[in-house]
């Protein structure tokens, strides 16, 4: 659905965005993720046409957005950071007018009902926008990117400004709407992306540095695995079982840490999980497991090795999905 190549920008001596590519199939949400300055907003800008790329291309569909670009907006709906919105139109009014600015051909009254009831601002409807509030200010610019059904949704911090609850239901409305577009998330809260992407880009410096879903980047990143785990039962027979087990290189007994309940560390060879046969064979001789903790890195750790000052070099980068950091997709 979207193919992005090889896009460059520069400003002056400036460099935004370096041969940044990748592309986004049909129905999935892709996390966007990067520091301040990193070029998130930059490519967002080059993708729905607001922005010209210094080299390279987007293509939206069947449309390069160059030489195509009314074609290829059609197929985009767009909430920046900061909702175009007219606070003395009401809600109707407001959705009216971009439902005739975009020259939406579907059903009006019928179209623009189901999406009020969507992002839940029905009851709003008569309402001015001046006098609402930021989260639903927020969702009228949902909204907005949403009339006329457009397969490709780029949302830029979609939740700022919203209280836990109003962030839990968007997050809910971003994960459902994956079902049939293809959303581009760009967000600073990473829980959030990694409640909701089914792959997240990281870019930093103007590179894209990672690509993959968030269990490819943890397990990427996290150098040799192992499971630490506190189980009860008699620890000979808890080490036996477990040195026994497919994929593991070594077991380390650390003691009695509760009652009847040994802690051990199950160092794994390469690319062997060992937690569902943990699972299984505790279950199997009846040993409760009180605790279980993977090695692997959170998203958070992961977005710090990335963007962190050991790894801005090339060469530092870790191969993510057979391509290094900053290389050219």
């Amino acid at each position: 659905m979207i193919e992005v190549k090889d896009l460059s920008k520069r400003y002056g001596e400036n460099v935004a965005l370096d041969g940044v590519g990748f592309t986004a199939g049909e129905n999935t949400v892709i996390g966007f993720l990067g520091p301040n300055g990193a070029g998130k907003s930059t490519t967002m800008n080059i993708i729905t046409g607001y922005l010209s790329a210094s080299s390279g291309s987007v293509r939206i569909g069947d449309y390069d957005t160059l030489d195509q670009p009314n074609e290829a907006k059609k197929l985009i709906g767009y909430l920046p950071e900061i909702p175009p919105l007219y606070p003395d139109m009401t809600v109707k009014e407001y959705l009216n007018f971009v439902y005739e600015l975009k020259k939406v051909t579907l059903p009006r009254k019928k179209h623009l009902r189901e999406i009020c009831a969507l992002v839940r601002i029905t009851d709003v409807a008569g309402r001015l926008i001046g006098n609402l509030s930021k989260g639903y200010r927020q969702r009228v610019g949902l909204a907005q990117a949403l009339v006329g059904n457009p397969p490709v949704l780029i949302l830029d911090e979609p939740t700022v400004g919203l209280d836990p609850k109003q962030i839990i239901e968007v997050r809910d409305l971003i994960k459902s709407l994956g079902r049939d577009h293809t959303v581009i998330l760009s967000s600073h809260i990473l829980p959030e992306v990694q409640a909701v992407a089914d792959r997240i880009l990281i870019v930093n410096r103007g590179h894209l540095v990672a690509d993959g879903t968030p269990f490819e980047l943890e397990h990427s990143m996290s150098g040799e695995r192992h499971v630490t785990a506190r189980i009860e039962g008699a620890p000979q027979e808890v080490e036996r079982a477990l040195s026994g087990m497919q994929g593991v290189r070594r077991v380390r007994n650390f003691g009695e840490k509760e009652p009847g309940a040994y802690e051990y560390e199950i160092d794994a060879k390469e690319d062997a999980d060992l937690r569902r046969p943990l699972f299984s064979l505790a279950a199997k001789r009846n040993w409760p497991i009180l605790s279980m903790r993977s090695s692997e890195l959170s998203l958070e750790d992961v977005f710090l090795r990335l963007t962190g000052s050991a790894y801005l070099r090339d060469d530092a980068l870790p191969a993510v999905n057979g391509k290094k950091g900053g290389e050219k997709q």
